[in-house]
């Protein structure tokens, strides 16, 4: 498991070092932000079906399976734009989206329709040793809009925010409720642990 870049620095510290992190990583902001919003519009575009079912026309899914879309999607069009790259995850122990010539920037892939926050398994919160996947590391958190049925019209939902970042197990905070399956971060590390690349006008 890599070192974490925030070991023992104190939380004022966090983000020059999220900063420098986004300077080092392989891709710039735009080269993060493209493929992504690029991802979330050919949803739209696709037809469905023999009978040529478009979503956001004839089809208006839950946020569970627009969120589900979008991640099995991100990573197939950076592996488009930049062939021999970047793919998405093969096996269990790899990231959601793999840096081929160098492990160490594979990423993690959050999507969420809340505003502002994004979610994970309760297992994100524990110890890395006994998963197969590691949990810490390079993350890319992108929220959505839902499709609003109440209009007479639906408009059609954008992605509202892309945040870019590193995290680790620790900055995840399991639900209290032995039941809870869901894991949230923390205030602080959402905050100084995620640079916004991206955000809706």
């Amino acid at each position: 498991m890599p070192k974490s870049p925030y070991h023992e620095l104190a939380p004022e510290k966090w983000q020059k070092t999220t900063e420098r992190l986004l300077r080092v990583y392989p891709l710039s902001r735009d080269e993060i932000v493209a493929p992504i919003l690029d991802a979330w519009e050919s949803m739209f575009e696709s037809k469905i079906g023999r009978h040529g079912i478009r979503i956001g026309r004839d089809l208006f899914p839950t946020p569970q399976i627009m969120g589900s879309y979008l991640h099995e999607l991100i990573p197939l069009e950076f592996a488009a734009r930049y062939p021999g790259q970047w793919r998405g995850d093969e096996t269990a122990g790899e990231k959601d989206l793999v840096y081929i010539p160098d492990d160490r920037f594979s990423t993690e892939i959050k999507t969420s329709s809340h505003k502002a926050k994004i979610y994970a398994n309760r297992s994100y919160a524990q110890e890395s040793a006994t998963f197969k996947k590691d949990k810490s590391g390079y993350y890319i958190a992108v929220n959505f809009e839902k499709f609003d049925r109440t209009r007479r019209t639906p408009q059609e939902p954008r992605i509202r925010r892309i945040r870019f970042g590193w995290l680790d197990h620790t900055d995840w905070k399991a639900q209290e409720k032995p039941t809870g399956q869901q894991a949230s971060l923390r205030p602080e590390s959402e905050r100084l642990k995620l640079l916004v690349i991206y955000e809706a006008a």
